[in-house]
């Protein structure tokens, strides 16, 4: 079950020539993969691209009747992988994924791909996780196009651009016998606009088709001697075509007035911030028109030589708008001109930090600064923009930090809460993570987990303590990450080494933290693939011993026992718990509607809730340092007598009892209770209702009656 459903909007993805197309990007590069006749289409999900997995999910009846292929990949390695029928076959196709970490996973296969070529256009769709609002290291996708020379596309963020960047990186690709990459960031992905929609077209050649007539051309595989001719034909043929294609149509692009003292050469992604920088400068209208000469780069790999130096010509400075680290385009670009002898002026990042997003603060901040040292007497009032923001105070002393958690009734609480009980029991342990939703397990108030290596590597992440130690060593794991790769490269690792150590699989029955795809172990009926393959199964099938399966992680003593057992059991060999839980956002996403059904009809309908009873509570927060949940908060009590806070429930609870197992396991206090709340009640459930109401009235009141009547005596 994705985060959300896209079926709607993907009805537009049928509209024809005449008709105006209008949505965000992410929908815009669907439709126009459908318009350039692509024959297969695959990817892994991860932000900010997973909205196009599942798109392309939701269109698979559509695409079906084009006669397109669609795979949802194991992994970002089998995607890329899959671009093959591109190689000796004239048929288009595309892959997705998440940046650096995705082209990382995929760098075999896409150097592979690169080294061959191809004869079918070949895109690989980037999505570019660069900035604070990332969940990954900071690295660009750029280096893996120079190493592999994979052309690589960076359009300006409205979606003509966005479109056109599709047609032209099929046309490129197949010009130059190249793979092309397409690098759209997250406001790219989800921009919103129009463009005049074309017929959607059929592949000449679908992958059905083929296989009635297989190819084989060795020259296009890996193997010497072929492999030494690619690099020459990388250089003497590949590379001189796609510089002739990308003069030809015009790729990259001019703004502005033909000759003025200072130019500014930038992404084509940066389009928008540059743009409305200038706009605050005074330097560009509310269309976009500016007064400085921009040299846009929508292919950033390679670059043009000859266009950026007639760019340069007349001009006395040229800034480079270049996001992130190390600068790749500014080496380029100065190396240019220091060979053709050119006197311009190169300012980069001498003005614009060298790491870091570019906001558009710092990008006002960095053009002002080029500016006012190039061609001040081009900004009004010496560099003061008309328009500019009072200044924001540093807030970071003054308002608390708000660490990343889980969300509220998630179902790795629990695990987790447990594992700091094992720990004062026994001792801190060697731990490691992986990705997915319980690396929040490394923030307060937990705190556990010291490493992080890459997407099913946390078990191998611990390989280095498995040689034995007065403590095993304990590595978690999420389902997702275990089907990606840690199935062979953790687990299949720890059973070939003998490992001592325990490996926790999270199993929340979907790739949570992507967006709730379904995945081989996803317990729900899935029409176009195969679930209900249990994780426990597939660990045996590769030698684990010793499996410990259980089904629900809010029973914190079963989950502290099965833990401590495997801490302490004799088995040789690596000892796995398989904690399994639905992960509890999607859980809500599949049930509000059907209460909310249930009710509108009349039907009885009973939700848990919880509670703190405060005369109860004692106010050592002892449940809060144990469990985390974000309904689990503090108020003031009502009795004016007490000046501590104590714990409190809020409305935005779930209803999971996490906090009352974590209460009740750990013996903390026995404050919390539990209340069902009955929507259409039964006509003998509302009479007892009303019975037990009149009894507790009759008992308060007669509390209160004792309470004045002693305050009367004293």
């Amino acid at each position: 079950m994705a985060e959300r459903s896209f079926k709607k909007e993907v009805e537009q993805l049928r509209i024809g020539a005449g008709e105006t197309f209008r949505g965000e990007g992410i929908l815009a590069i669907t439709k126009a993969l459908l318009e350039n006749g692509v024959g297969y289409v695959g990817g892994y999900q991860g932000a900010p691209i997973s909205h196009l997995m599942d798109v392309l999910a939701d269109a698979e009846e559509l695409m079906g009747e084009l006669g397109i292929r669609f795979e949802a990949n194991a992994s970002e390695a089998a995607a890329a992988a899959m671009l093959a029928a591109s190689v000796h076959y004239p048929i288009r196709g595309a892959v997705t994924f998440k940046s650096t970490v995705g082209t990382n996973v995929a760098s075999d296969a896409l150097a592979n791909l690169a080294s061959g070529g191809v004869t079918g256009g070949a895109l690989i769709i980037v999505g570019e996780d660069y900035g604070e609002g990332s969940s990954i290291m900071q690295e660009r996708s750029h280096a893996f196009a120079m190493k592999s020379q994979i052309w690589l596309l960076d359009p300006r963020p409205n979606l003509p651009s966005i479109t056109d960047a599709v047609k032209h990186g099929f046309d490129l690709s197949e010009a130059s016998n190249t793979p092309v990459m397409l690098q759209v960031r997250i406001r790219c992905c989800h921009v919103h606009g129009a463009f005049e929609a074309k017929d959607n077209v059929a592949p000449s050649l679908t992958v059905k088709d083929a296989l009635s007539n297989p190819r084989r051309d060795t020259d296009r595989i890996v193997l010497p001697p072929a492999s030494f001719k690619h690099e020459h034909e990388k250089i003497e043929k590949r590379w001189p075509a796609a510089l002739d294609y990308i003069r030809t149509h015009k790729l990259n692009e001019r703004f502005g007035p033909e000759k003025e003292k200072v130019g500014i050469v930038l992404q084509g992604g940066m389009y928008n911030g540059v743009i409305r920088a200038l706009q605050r400068l005074g330097l560009a209208d509310v269309h976009g028109d500016t007064d400085i000469p921009l040299y846009v780069l929508n292919v950033v790999y390679p670059l043009v030589e000859d266009e950026f130096i007639d760019f340069c010509a007349d001009k006395d400075a040229v800034l480079i708008v270049e996001e992130g680290q190390p600068d790749y385009i500014e080496q380029t670009l100065r190396s240019i001109l220091h060979k053709q002898g050119h006197p311009v002026k190169v300012s980069g990042k001498d003005v614009l930090p060298m790491a870091g997003e570019y906001t558009g603060q710092v990008m006002l901040e960095g053009i002002e600064s080029f500016l006012v040292k190039h061609g001040g007497d081009l900004l009004p009032d010496r560099g003061r923009a008309p328009n500019r923001p009072p200044e924001v105070p540093d807030l970071s002393e003054v308002v608390p930090g708000r660490p990343p958690g889980f969300c509220t009734g998630c179902p790795e609480r629990p695990i987790f809460a447990a594992m700091k009980m094992v720990e004062e029991e026994m001792g801190p342990h060697q731990i490691t993570a992986d990705i997915g939703c319980h690396l929040f397990s490394i923030m307060p108030p937990f705190e556990i987990g010291g490493t992080t290596m890459g997407y099913g590597l946390g078990p191998a992440s611990n390989a280095a303590f498995d040689g034995g130690g007065e403590r095993r060593p304990i590595s978690i794991m999420g389902d997702g990450g275990f089907w990606h790769n840690g199935l062979s490269t953790s687990v299949g690792n720890a059973v070939f080494n003998k490992s001592d150590g325990v490996i926790m699989v999270v199993d929340n029955y979907y790739s949570a933290a992507t967006g709730g795809q379904d995945i081989l172990s996803s317990r729900a009926k899935n029409d176009t693939k195969a679930t209900n393959n249990p994780i426990s199964n597939a660990l045996k099938g590769v030698g684990v011993g010793w499996v410990r399966q259980i089904d629900r992680t809010y029973d914190v003593g079963k989950m502290r026992d099965t833990l401590r057992e495997a801490l302490t059991t004799d088995h040789e060999g690596p000892k796995v718990i398989v904690a399994s839980s639905e992960c509890m956002l999607n859980r809500q996403r599949r049930e509000k509607p059907l209460m909310a059904k249930a009710i509108k009809e009349g039907r009885r309908v009973e939700r848990p809730k919880f509670g703190v009873d405060e005369e109860v509570c004692t106010g050592d927060h002892a449940c809060m340092r144990l469990s985390g949940c974000p309904s689990l908060t503090l108020k003031m009590p009502d009795d004016p007598l007490r000046d501590d806070p104590i714990a409190h429930i809020d409305q935005t609870c779930v209803g999971c009892g996490n906090c009352g197992e974590v209460a009740d396991t750990a013996v903390l206090c026995p404050s919390f209770y539990q209340a069902d709340l009955v929507h259409n009640p039964g006509k003998t459930e509302q009479r007892m209702a009303r019975w037990q109401k009149g009894i507790i009235t009759w008992l308060q009141e007669r509390r209160a009656g004792k309470r004045l009547a002693r305050e009367a005596v004293r």
